[in-house]
């Protein structure tokens, strides 16, 4: 004080000693989490699994669309889903306790729920670990929903509450017991216009619409050589390009991609077979649910070459 002025001192770059050791540090990091991400799904090597994944889409027919089928049963389900295709399922979530809640019953009985919302840009920075979020109630939210607010140019995309785990909502639902082991179920709830960009990840995925509409564009595995893929991490990697919107002259080899569109409504169940790329957009005010798989892909199942490609992977 007393008109002094304090400078802080500059921050020095890293030594090349300093360097090396966060680069190592990170490299350390990165193979612990992949060990980890191997052993929980019982593969000697997540690399090898993700190239068995792209290796068995390659022998896959060519599809126009995404089938639909009634409710299937534990064995009938994995027969169909070891054939490496997306399908929906009708007659499964219509059934839930979950599917009958409106969006004035969240208010009324869920509003206490602490919720974290995508905030901003979240489609070109939904891979960054630095992404914009903000925490806040379930009553908030859709308070802030309803006044249509909207998030930071050039997206102005309406606000979003993605990949959260909501165990009171989970409560009204009733997952089929397809898999031997899986995650948590996840929830989406969101305005016309919320968008989860073009990613893959490689665990086989259970979509459940609850109420509302979407669009989501699919491409097959083995078309990530045209996507432009950046991994995030070693079971989920993102692509810059739009399917909706593409745009040829910055992603040229996105011409060769096979991309199809599916429609899910109220009461719809779809497949997402492992290392399949999807992007998803609301059409409606849609809650929506998910769940990951934690085991070697079922379209794996039966695949000797391929099991011994990830055993043999580094």
């Amino acid at each position: 004080m007393n008109g002094v002025v304090t400078r802080k001192t500059p921050r020095l770059p890293p030594t090349r000693e300093e360097s090396e050791a966060a680069a190592a540090d990170r490299a350390a990091h990165y193979a612990a989490r992949e060990r980890k991400d191997a052993q929980v799904r019982g593969v000697a090597s997540i690399a090898g699994m993700r190239e068995a994944i792209k290796a068995a889409a390659r022998t896959l027919p060519a599809i126009a669309g995404v089938p639909r089928v009634k409710a299937l049963d534990k064995a009938a389900f994995r027969a169909r889903a070891a054939q490496g295709l997306p399908f929906v399922m009708t007659g499964i979530v219509d059934r839930w306790p979950l599917a009958a809640l409106t969006v004035q019953s969240l208010r009324e009985h869920y509003s206490h729920l602490p919720v974290r919302a995508r905030v901003g840009d979240y489609v070109n920075t939904a891979f960054a670990p630095d992404r914009a979020m903000r925490d806040m109630g379930m009553l908030e939210y859709l308070d802030l929903v309803a006044a249509g607010t909207e998030g930071l140019p050039p997206m102005h995309l309406p606000p979003y509450l993605g990949n959260l785990e909501l165990r009171e909502l989970n409560r009204l639902c009733h997952w089929p017991s397809y898999f031997d082991k899986i995650g948590p179920p996840r929830f989406w709830l969101g305005p016309a216009g919320t968008v989860t960009p073009l990613h893959c990840d490689y665990d086989d995925n259970l979509f459940a619409q609850v109420w509302g509409s979407k669009r989501i564009m699919l491409a097959p595995p083995h078309h990530d050589e045209f996507l432009y893929p950046n991994e995030a991490n070693a079971i989920l990697f993102g692509s810059p390009f739009d399917p909706e919107a593409p745009d040829f002259d910055r992603f040229p080899l996105a011409r060769q991609a096979a991309t199809i569109e599916c429609l899910v409504g109220p009461g719809d169940m779809l497949y997402v077979p492992a290392g399949w790329f999807h992007q998803v957009r609301a059409l409606t005010f849609s809650l929506s649910s998910n769940r990951w798989a934690r085991g070697v892909p079922l379209v794996l199942g039966d695949r000797a070459a391929d099991r011994r490609s990830i055993a043999s992977a580094p």
